[in-house]
């Protein structure tokens, strides 16, 4: 294998001009410091200033001037459908959890616990294995990391 390249930024909405790509799920496309192996086989070394989450259709700029496209990987989801999908992704939105909202389904990662709770609300959920690319938030691109409501040591306090 060659000498790694070094990728030192991001470029959004550029994989479409990149000559290789790399494929992450949701987790694989949240980083700052990582080596990756493209398509080609070329090693590439991620060397963020920040961590970034990375959407499908990004590119990673390399030091030489090439682009690695990024493309989201299959991965097991839940598509969760009902006649009242505001209330069900309010539940979910409640428990921190990435959720895609479309026009009649929310797809969130396969998670038998939520499964359960949401088939109790009444929807309909289903096993699929697609690209997930869930919504940004509130506070601009990207994603926040995500917590529990257990005894961690911080609190959440009413203002």
């Amino acid at each position: 294998m060659s000498k790694p390249e070094r990728a030192l930024e991001i470029r959004r909405g550029a994989g479409g001009q990149a000559t290789d790509h790399v494929r992450l799920d949701y987790e694989g496309r949240f980083l700052r410091r990582k080596r990756l192996e493209t398509a080609a086989g070329q090693a590439v070394l991620v060397d963020l200033p920040e961590t970034v989450s990375l959407e499908d259709g990004d590119a990673l700029v390399l030091e030489g001037g090439g682009l690695v496209g990024v493309i989201a990987e299959d991965e097991p989801l839940l598509a969760i459908s009902s006649a009242d999908l505001a209330r069900l992704a309010w539940h979910i939105g409640n428990r921190h959890t990435p959720c895609r909202i479309e026009e009649d389904r929310l797809l969130i990662r396969d998670d038998h616990v939520l499964a359960a709770m949401l088939k109790g609300l009444g929807a309909q959920v289903r096993h699929v294995t697609e690209p997930f690319s869930p919504e940004g938030g509130a506070y601009g691109h990207g994603r926040t990391l995500g917590h529990s409501h257990g005894d961690d040591g911080h609190h959440h306090h009413e203002h």
